[in-house]
């Protein structure tokens, strides 16, 4: 019969996981790491004041130059990319079986979750405008949502 649970050494702080559970953690730390790359851009390209390339879309630059763009003056991309690096790290820890983390990963990801669903209704119905790398973000953001949902135990 074979080990369907990750093993842990004894006196150790990590507990045993199921397989299934380290592949969910670890598509969770994959696809932050998608959402990552978009947020660590977009922070870049406020911070440094450079053109954005959005395709030719008016709406990005509307979006992006919003006053919903930022909060106190920092770029709303540089929190999200402190968010997606603390999804990152926190879905590594569960993986590698430190469960008491799994309490900080829902949280961060249902915050980012509760920030998106914000930031569309900000999109759709005060901008009337949408930012492609902010939908891809939010498709990004709705993933992790789903797989957290996924990954709770029977």
């Amino acid at each position: 019969m074979k080990n369907n649970r990750a093993t842990s050494k004894p006196g150790s702080n990590a507990i045993s996981i199921s397989r299934s559970q380290i592949v969910v953690y670890s598509i969770i730390a994959l696809i932050s790491l998608v959402g990552l790359a978009d947020a660590t851009y977009l922070a870049v390209q406020a911070l440094t004041g450079e053109t954005m390339v959005c395709g030719g879309s008016p709406d990005c630059f509307k979006v992006l130059g919003s006053p919903y763009a930022r909060i106190g003056g920092v770029p709303l991309a540089l929190i999200g990319a402190i968010a997606y690096f603390c999804v990152f790290s926190f879905a590594i820890l569960v993986a590698f079986g430190y469960a008491h983390v799994r309490r900080f990963l829902l949280f961060t990801v249902w915050s980012m979750f509760a920030v998106t669903l914000w930031l569309l209704y900000a999109q759709a119905f005060i901008l009337h405008a949408f930012c492609r790398y902010c939908l891809f973000s939010a498709a990004m953001v709705f993933l992790l949502a789903g797989l957290i949902v996924a990954s709770r135990s029977p």
